[in-house]
């Protein structure tokens, strides 16, 4: 169950930054003035872009070895599935948030991208969920 086991730990380092992303960075980014919000938005998007998919990705692969070479079963398909569905869910649901925030300078910043922010930390939180979820999944998994 070596892999199953890797995964957990894939899932669980992709849950605890989207947690972090949620209950630490953004409040903290709510609290700075709307220009440098927004320029802390998109430099920390930026970096954490890669990472979360990075992490995601990983865990997806790790999920499926486990599931085909560690008996088939279904849950560790579950977990893989689960912790790969931030990838879809930020480009039909996120993404249209993100190149907005993208799109606009911080000198432009103001009420309008201040809302965006916000609304982006509350579709943030699904993927929390989905990286929560699939760690849940991967522990059962590997428990019993």
């Amino acid at each position: 169950m070596l892999l199953g086991h890797f995964a957990l730990g894939v899932a669980a380092l992709f849950a605890g930054a989207a947690f972090y992303v949620n209950f630490a960075e953004q409040p903290a980014r709510l609290a700075i003035d709307d220009r440098a919000a927004l320029r802390q938005w998109q430099r920390s998007y930026e970096r954490a872009a890669l990472m979360q998919a990075s992490l995601a990705m990983a865990g997806f692969l790790l999920g499926l070895a486990a599931w085909w070479w560690e008996g088939r079963d279904l849950r560790l398909l579950a977990g893989a599935i689960a912790i790969v569905a931030p990838w879809p869910y930020t480009l039909l649901v996120i993404k249209p948030v993100n190149d907005r925030l993208n799109a606009t300078p911080p000198e432009r910043a103001g009420s309008e991208s201040r809302s965006l922010i916000e609304r982006w930390g509350r579709l943030h939180a699904g993927r929390t969920a989905l990286g929560a979820l699939a760690t849940a999944i991967f522990f059962w998994a590997t428990v019993s």
